[in-house]
């Protein structure tokens, strides 16, 4: 008897679960994915590591269904001259896809286009002489074609950096 009512209860608690399984929405993304997807597109370099350390380990990040996707510098090097623009062009793609996905592109593209250019200039700054000279010319250049050229968000949806 006893193992009857245990298996009644083991059968009952599966088809409610299941039923309960079933019957609810696909996970909601976390209320906050507004003010993380703004933390990680300022300017400063904390806002860059704070974004580098999540790219890294995207899995934890899952429920907010961020768009990780880059074709980091599109049709321009990726490492123009051996400086490493590559990581700040994956993020200014992450910044342009999110908050097109988000439907707020346009209020963020000059913030998104700013911090790009930030990156750039982290990245000119480990150089001295000609070669930072050289380095910070090309980084305001990337940055004069996605501040003129970046598509807006009523174009396509592709990020243009």
């Amino acid at each position: 008897m006893r193992r009857r009512l245990s298996a009644l209860a083991v059968g009952a608690a599966a088809l409610t679960l299941g039923a309960g399984l079933a019957a609810s929405p696909a996970a909601a993304v976390p209320a906050d994915k507004g003010r993380v997807l703004s933390s990680w597109t300022q300017t400063d370099a904390g806002s860059y590591n704070a974004w580098v350390a999540a790219r890294n380990n995207q899995g934890a990040w899952s429920a907010y269904r961020f768009n990780w996707s880059t074709d980091y510098c599109s049709s321009s090097p990726d490492n123009p001259f051996g400086f490493p623009f590559q990581t700040s062009c994956a993020r200014h793609d992450f910044g342009y896809r999110n908050y097109k996905e988000a439907g707020s592109f346009d209020a963020n593209k000059a913030r998104v286009d700013s911090a790009f250019y930030a990156d750039l200039k982290r990245v000119c700054a480990r150089y001295t002489g000609v070669q930072k000279t050289s380095c910070d010319g090309l980084a305001w250049t990337y940055y004069q074609a996605v501040d003129k050229l970046g598509r807006s968000s009523a174009v396509d949806g592709r990020a243009a950096a």
